[in-house]
Formats: structure tokens, C-alpha cells, sequence
């Protein structure tokens, strides 16, 4: 599952990348442990040139009380097993809490990288999951709602990020999903309405490991109130050898604010 992410760009590069503006600047902020509950940001099917803010955990639309379906499996009922091989029936079309979304309601959900542990241990034993080559932000393929409250009147807009088969980075971590996360190309696709729902299921595929490596950190991060950059410092090694990419150093200077001057001196003294 995908639980808690990191959220950490600067809101001119998530404009800048996604290609949107956003009405509220004064919500986004830095944040690196983003999770049920959260205000995170989206880009929505409806409005695919906004930048917006909803809620991580979704609330199908017919629910009586809030909800927070942070996970929406692409398999649907299909595929108990969890087979990393499993290639076969997108049961997510089927499910009541997210049939009508996939077709009507899907969003961009913007993240920096994503915190996993093994399947038993969880976020007692953390790594931190990013794509490799500087690629961030990306996008998880996100589906939403809003929920009316029917006590106060107020309008709820929620999203969940849909999850799929284990890549070669989440298997070594010991865990049997991972979210999934579109191509840039395919970003576009997952937003237009004109979209065939055969081509929006046949994206839900995990991510080519090979693209992505992960390395240990705190296991403070298991708190959900829990915040600062040094939580994303490793403990220990990369999953796989990585000699020229050093993610939380980019991630720290880019969450304190990294100057011209900064960055000029670190490129004559790397």
C-alpha cells in the first residue's frame, strides 16, 4: 500500500512541471509526511489547469459518514494473492466505492518520493522510494470525490492513489504493492475525459523498477504528526548500488530554500 509520501518541490517547480496555477498558494507547503488526513495537492480531471488541495483518504460521494480510503486497488477483488506477474482483469471498474471515479474522477496526485516498509513490519522498518535521474515530482494516478455532509452542508473533496502489483524496488523492500505512478506522457491521458477506460486501466501497471531505488530511514517517521527534513536522512545503504545520486541532500537544500550563491559554490566544491 501507499500510505504516507513526501511532498517537498517548491510550488513554482509544481506549476512549472504540471503546467497549471493554483488560486490558493497559501495552502501548499513542505511537507514530508504527507498522510491520511493531509491537505495534499491535485490536478483534477474537472479542472486539469488547477492546482488544487484535497484531502488524502477518499469518501465515495453515497457514504453516510467520512471516510478514508487512502488506497484503491487496480485489481480490485482480483488477484488476492498479491502476484507480482499478475497482469490480468482491472476489478477497480467494478468496486462501488471507485467505479463511478475511474471513469469520471481521476487526478494527478503530486509527490517528491514515498515511504515503505515489509509487509509485516511496515513503517517500523522505513525506506524512502524515489525515481531515479532527478525526476520529481511525479505524479501517483489518483481517483476522487467530494462528499457532501449532510449535517453541516460542507463539500468534502478527497482522493485516493490507486495501487498495484509489486516492481523490483518494493519486492526487495518486502512489500507485495506498489502506488502507481504515471509516465509524463501519460499524465494527460489519465486527465482527459475522452480517454478509453481500456486505455486508463491498461496504465495501472507498476512502475519499471529499474527506474526507481530506495534507502532506509527513521523509523520516527512512523509517527503521522512527525515533520522536518531530517527524517528523510538515510540509515544505511541504497537497495540497490547507486554511486552519482544523493537524493536527501537535494531534498534539504531544496526544503531550506537552496540560494544561487549556495548552489554555485556547491558545483565549485562538490
Amino acid at each position: 500500500m501507499c500510505g504516507r509520501y513526501v511532498n517537498i518541490s517548491k510550488l513554482q517547480a509544481v506549476e512549472k512541471r504540471f503546467q497549471v496555477q493554483t488560486d490558493n498558494p497559501e495552502m501548499y507547503r513542505i511537507h514530508v509526511n504527507v498522510g491520511p488526513g493531509s491537505l495534499a495537492p491535485v490536478i483534477t480531471q474537472k479542472d486539469p489547469a488547477a492546482l488544487q488541495f484535497f484531502t488524502f483518504g477518499l469518501t465515495p460521494s453515497w457514504s453516510k459518514k467520512r471516510m478514508y480510503l487512502f488506497n484503491a486497488r487496480a485489481e480490485g477483488d482480483h488477484n488476492k494473492e498479491n502476484d507480482p506477474l499478475y497482469r490480468g482483469a482491472r476489478g477497480i471498474i467494478q468496486k462501488p466505492a471507485f467505479r463511478s471515479s475511474i471513469r469520471t474522477k481521476r487526478c494527478l496526485v503530486i509527490a517528491d518520493a514515498f515511504l515503505e516498509g515489509p509487509e509485516k513490519e511496515k513503517l517500523s522498518k522505513p525506506y524512502l522510494v524515489y525515481l531515479k535521474e532527478g525526476n520529481r515530482p511525479f505524479a501517483f494516478a489518483g481517483i476522487y470525490e467530494e462528499w457532501v455532509d449532510k449535517e453541516s452542508g460542507e463539500v468534502v473533496p478527497s482522493f485516493a492513489i490507486i495501487t498495484t502489483v509489486p516492481n523490483a524496488v518494493t519486492q526487495k523492500i518486502g512489500h507485495h504493492r506498489s502506488p502507481v505512478i504515471l509516465k509524463p506522457e501519460q499524465e494527460r491521458l489519465w486527465l482527459d475525459e475522452r480517454t478509453p477506460l481500456a486505455e486508463i486501466t491498461a496504465m495501472l501497471d507498476p512502475f519499471p523498477g529499474e527506474e526507481m531505488n530506495a534507502y532506509p530511514i527513521s523509523n520516527a517517521i512512523k509517527n503521522p504528526r512527525a515533520e522536518g527534513l531530517e527524517l528523510l536522512q538515510p540509515i544505511g545503504q541504497r537497495i540497490f548500488p547507486e554511486y552519482e545520486y544523493v537524493l536527501y541532500e537535494e531534498l534539504k537544500l531544496e526544503g531550506m530554500g537552496s540560494t544561487t550563491a549556495r548552489n554555485r559554490k556547491k558545483e565549485e566544491n562538490p
